[in-house]
């Protein structure tokens, strides 16, 4: 018999833990790294031949939303065509669990609406066989995965669950004995094998708040108070693992941090009580004003000065945006925005002709209010990069906003509009990649505990594929700008998220550690270009990204990919406390 089943061979190995790159043979057998050294060829059922080859850790993405896709896609794409090997759902406080049967399809559209998750795919795939936490869990334990999956209790259900459903949960904030209720339900989720709880805190003024719920109202967790948060955390500490999850922004137009400075020292607090790691989401730079990813930095150092276990997600990725009004939901922290695109299609074709609402448009965007710096600060530059009448297409196809606002003598408000509308809402408005400096990301992986993410994998997936970010790190920082090293970047891409997440099974190879494994050629590793996939159920569509360079990807020792290529294997876990069982 066989001493493997199966040998990376003569690989170059990184193995996570920054050590320098060293050749060596891994040999794997019954899903995890058995031995690591040089080894015979002949003690392997398959060997592969990783010669003039990177061999490295599965990425780590603890910043998803697959909670939705994993019922049709057991590979968690784009993530898994990116190296992604295990992903944490229940971010941001939103999820499926605990649910009445009554609240189902309220949540449901919840997630239509907030993470722009297309309906009919949610609807047609998941069937409510579950109530409760343990449940859920249970039900995606019967799931094939291609990719391990760990779970975290999302706020917004358990509080709606506790007060009795989201009609109650959306009128009023929980008493005393519903606060205990919620956390007798996280107790008992934590049990099942939760990794944590996740929160979206957007407050509704936030220049931020630009997730609402279906009816453009603030989700559940955005308007929890302190003492609720502080309560979980409490809970949290009575166990060995776990992490906490947080989005926040309590900043306000013209603050000058200090709703920044509130965020960051509430995620230390958080961290404290809990005596649990705290990832606090997110990092980004924008090229034109990195003076507030400074300042999160440095909040974020003095608090690790301390021993205060905070981490970070950074956004590292470029990765433009994609605006088409039929779909488009990230314009929430506008009131007039968020009136003009609620609704049905013919609602909001009807809303965005509006004279009035487009005069208070036009005002917002001259005056440089909170939407113009998320969007319309560049909003000069978008491209129309797909129309779908021809007249209209042969006029516009390709030219900037201000270009056809010059030449149609109008604002740009209503040139982007006008064609909008014309074309039904099908116009597609190509944003610019505003965080393309590589010394600013430079610095922000500077924090000691920031982390490469924030992939919103299986979120708004018509608009953006963040979920590219292994490859465009390691391809665009790594080789091309020398930003950071080959052993820097794969410490942040997998041992780092796993330490924050408390895995102690996989992040880094180890023998003993599970076999989880990237083989790729770093010469040849880049995103490719996008493309529209309808390989949604109910024959919906989503914008896609794939990878050239992956040799092969291997999760829980087994090959996923093989050349891009999926091999149909679904070897992935349900990491239970962070675990696989």
């Amino acid at each position: 018999m066989a001493q493997f089943d199966l040998i990376i061979k003569d690989g170059t190995v990184v193995d996570g833990t920054r050590v320098p790159r060293y050749r060596a043979d891994i040999g794997i057998k019954n899903g995890k790294i058995a031995k690591i050294g040089r080894l015979h060829s002949s003690d392997a059922v398959r060997v592969l031949d990783a010669h003039g080859l990177i061999v490295a850790p599965g990425f780590i993405d603890l910043h998803t939303h697959f909670d939705a896709q994993i019922h049709w896609d057991p590979y968690c794409s784009i993530a898994g065509w990116h190296g992604i090997t295990s992903v944490t759902i229940g971010n941001c406080g939103f999820g499926f669990a605990p649910v009445y049967p009554k609240d189902f399809d309220r949540a449901l559209l919840s997630l239509s609406r907030n993470e722009a998750i297309p309906l009919e795919p949610m609807k047609v795939s998941m069937a409510p066989e579950w109530e409760t936490f343990p449940q859920w869990m249970d039900h995606l334990d019967r799931i094939p995965l291609g990719i391990n999956l760990s779970q975290l209790v999302p706020v917004t259900p358990l509080v709606a669950y506790a007060m009795g459903g989201f009609t109650e949960a959306k009128m009023r904030l929980p008493n005393e004995r519903e606060v205990q209720t919620a956390v007798r339900l996280f107790h008992e989720a934590m049990q099942a094998g939760a990794v944590g709880w996740g929160a979206q805190r957007l407050f509704p003024e936030s220049t931020a708040s630009v997730q609402r719920d279906y009816d453009g109202t603030p989700m559940i967790s955005d308007v929890l108070p302190d003492a609720f948060y502080l309560a979980l955390a409490q809970a949290l500490r009575d166990y060995e693992v776990g992490f906490i999850q947080i989005t926040q922004s309590s900043a306000t137009p013209n603050d000058t941090g200090v709703g920044m400075v509130r965020d960051v020292n509430f995620s230390a607090q958080l961290a404290e009580v809990s005596d649990h790691p705290v990832v606090y989401n997110a990092l980004v730079v924008n090229d034109q004003a990195p003076e507030a990813l400074r300042l999160q930095l440095q909040l974020l150092a003095e608090a690790s000065a301390k021993g205060i276990p905070v981490y970070a997600q950074a956004a590292t990725v470029r990765a433009p945006f994609v605006i088409n009004f039929q779909d488009w939901n990230l314009f929430d922290d506008s009131p007039v925005w968020r009136e003009a695109t609620l609704g049905t299609l013919e609602e909001k074709r009807a809303k965005l002709s509006n004279p009035e609402l487009r005069k208070a448009m036009r005002a917002e965007y001259d005056a440089g209010t909170p939407t113009r710096d998320f969007i319309f600060g560049e909003l000069r530059r978008y491209v129309a990069h797909k129309i779908v009448r021809a007249d209209l297409r042969d006029k516009y196809l390709g030219l900037s906003l201000e270009e056809i606002a010059k030449r149609e003598h109008k604002h740009v408000i209503d040139a982007m509009l006008d064609i909008t509308v014309a074309d039904d809402l099908q116009t597609e408005w190509l944003g610019p990649i505003t965080n393309s400096n590589a010394r600013y990301h430079g610095e922000m992986l500077s924090f000691p505990g920031a982390i490469p993410g924030v992939s919103d994998g299986g979120a708004h997936v018509k608009f953006v594929t963040l979920g590219t970010y292994p490859t465009d790190l390691l391809s665009w920082l790594v080789r091309d700008t020398g930003t950071i090293t080959l052993e820097e970047a794969h410490f942040r891409l997998s041992c780092l998220p796993a330490r924050a997440a408390q895995f102690r099974d996989r992040g880094i190879l180890r023998e003993g550690l599970a076999a989880d494994i990237v083989v790729y050629d770093l010469e040849k590793l880049k995103v490719l270009p996008q493309e529209i996939a309808y390989d949604l159920p109910a024959g919906e569509w989503r914008r896609v990204q794939k990878a050239e360079g992956y040799r092969w990807i291997l999760v829980n020792g087994q090959v996923t990919f093989e050349d891009g290529r999926c091999t149909g294997a679904t070897p992935g876990k349900l990491l239970r406390h962070g675990r696989a069982q």
